[in-house]
C-alpha cells in the first residue's frame, strides 16, 4: 500500500506572515517557520498528486517545491486567498497539453466564471488557462478510481469543504463542523485544522476552538494551519500546545 504524503505549501492567513507594514514580534521573527504563505497543501495519495487550493502564492509555491504537474486541484471555497493563483495553471496546460481538472462546489464555479471569465470564454484568448471543472458536494467522489471524502464545514455563513485522504484530513477556513460530519473524521492519524488567533473569530476557529475540535476528533497528530501573526511565534506556540498538537509550517511534510 502506498504512503499518503501531505506537504504544507502555505500555512498563513489571507494576508500571509509577515503582514505588509507590520512590525510585531512574529512578523519580525528570523525563524523560517514564522514565514507563512497563503494556505495550501499538496497531497500524494494512491498514485495521484492532488493540490488543495491555489492562492496568490501558487506560482512561488510550485517553484519552491519543484512541482511540475498535478493530477487535480480541489478547492475548499471561493475566497481569493484560495483561488487567486488559478491563472498560473496555464503553465501546466502548456507543458501537459491538456486541461487541468478542478473539483469544487457549484457556487465556487459560479464565482470563478465571474472572476476568470476569459477562462470560460467560447473563443478563448490563446494561452488562457484551460480547466475541466467537476462539480462536487459533501458526498464522497472519485478521481480516477481513488475515493476522496469531503468534510462539510462553515466559514461564518459560507459552506466550505475540507477533504480526507485515507488517514489524513485537511480542514481549513472553518469555524464550525456539523455534528454529523465527525463520523468522517474517525480513526485519523493526522488532522489538520485552521486556527487564526486566540479568542472568538467570526469565520475561523480560535486556538481554543481548534483544540476543542481536535480533542473531539481524537487523531494521533493534530496540526494547526492558517495561522496569523496574532498568535505567538512558532517556538512559543509549540511550547504551550498539548501533546499531539503542533503548529504546521511551510514546507512541513507529514505522511502515513
Amino acid at each position: 500500500m502506498s504512503k499518503t504524503r501531505l506537504t504544507f505549501l502555505g500555512t498563513g492567513t489571507s494576508q500571509g506572515v509577515p503582514m505588509i507594514g507590520c512590525g510585531c514580534e512574529v512578523c519580525r521573527s528570523a525563524d523560517s517557520r514564522d514565514k507563512r504563505l497563503r494556505a495550501s497543501v499538496i497531497v500524494e495519495y494512491e498514485g495521484l498528486k492532488i493540490l488543495v487550493d491555489a492562492g496568490p502564492d501558487f506560482r512561488y509555491q510550485m517553484l519552491r517545491e519543484g512541482i511540475v504537474n498535478v493530477d487535480a486541484i480541489l478547492l475548499t471555497h471561493n475566497h481569493k486567498d484560495h483561488t487567486g493563483g488559478l491563472d498560473d495553471i496555464r503553465a501546466f496546460n502548456y507543458l501537459e497539453k491538456k486541461p487541468t481538472r478542478i473539483y469544487c462546489e457549484k457556487y465556487v464555479e459560479d464565482s470563478l466564471r465571474m472572476e476568470y471569465s476569459y477562462a470560460f470564454a467560447e473563443n478563448k484568448y490563446p494561452g488562457a488557462p484551460d480547466w475541466n471543472v467537476h462539480i462536487i458536494d459533501d458526498k464522497p467522489f472519485r478521481i480516477n478510481d481513488v475515493e476522496i471524502v469531503p468534510i462539510r464545514g462553515r466559514h461564518f455563513k459560507l459552506p466550505v469543504l475540507g477533504y480526507r485522504f485515507g488517514d489524513i484530513a485537511y480542514c481549513t477556513d472553518m469555524n464550525h463542523i456539523p455534528d454529523e460530519e465527525f463520523c468522517k473524521l474517525e480513526g485519523l492519524e493526522h488532522f489538520v485544522i485552521n486556527c487564526v488567533r486566540r479568542g472568538r473569530h467570526i469565520s475561523h476557529f480560535s486556538l481554543e476552538g481548534a483544540l476543542e475540535t481536535a480533542s473531539r476528533v481524537g487523531a494521533t497528530h493534530t496540526w494547526l494551519t492558517h495561522l496569523s501573526h496574532q498568535l505567538p511565534t512558532y517556538e512559543e506556540l509549540a511550547a504551550e500546545l498539548p501533546d499531539g498538537v503542533l503548529p504546521a509550517y511551510d514546507g512541513l511534510v507529514i505522511e502515513v
